[in-house]
């Protein structure tokens, strides 16, 4: 027997089409500047909506620890990386902590769907990744022994754990930046050697 999305599944996946659809509508009109920020607008709100899409599809994925893929077990960087990737080709680093670095940061009041959300929830910050779909909900791969499952941003647990929120905007660009920073991680990594003195 197949099973069924829960309610909150279904009734996100019609508003996030219905979404992009109302902004693809003309309107009449507008100058070439505002014409301009239409397309922005719309390009944004469908991108964000293939993120977040992404995210919805791997509801009820097992948790794995080091997980990176929704068929083998994913633990909570892994989803993020995974959905990224598939959404828009990023390729983001692999632990929370480390996917805290990238982006910009951004208030709580600012959160649209598809950034991130991220929590302390092993006594250190950024321990854990979320991403945000909307209506203070978030999808994450929990735990060992859990599922990829929504959950509200409301809830005491969630509260007192918030370390706060991160947007990428621009794969392309954070896709640099990490190339940089593994780099640079590669370069302190390099013995040292002292020019010799003549």
């Amino acid at each position: 027997m197949t099973r069924k999305k829960p309610t909150f599944v279904r009734s996100f996946l019609m508003t996030a089409c219905l979404a992009v659809s109302l902004a693809g509508l003309s309107s009449p009109a507008f100058s070439a500047d505002e014409d301009e920020n239409v397309s922005l607008s719309y390009d944004h709100a469908q991108r964000a909506s293939e993120l977040a899409m992404q995210a919805m599809s791997v509801i009820d994925a097992q948790y794995r620890y080091g997980g990176n893929t929704p068929k083998t077990g994913i633990d909570c960087s892994g989803l993020v990386r995974y959905v990224y990737k598939k959404a828009w080709g990023a390729e983001l680093p692999r632990t929370a902590a480390a996917i805290s670095e990238v982006g910009e940061r951004i208030e709580t009041a600012q959160l649209q769907p598809g950034d991130l959300v991220f929590y302390n929830t092993q006594r250190r910050q950024f321990s854990h990744v979320g991403i945000y779909l909307g209506d203070n909900k978030f999808v994450h791969a929990p735990s060992k022994g859990g599922k990829v499952r929504v959950e509200n941003m409301d809830g005491k647990y969630w509260q007192i754990r918030f370390n706060g929120a991160r947007r990428i905007t621009d794969p392309q660009k954070e896709r640099m930046e990490t190339e940089r920073m593994i780099q640079a991680f590669r370069d302190d990594a390099k013995p040292k050697t002292l020019a010799r003195s003549r």
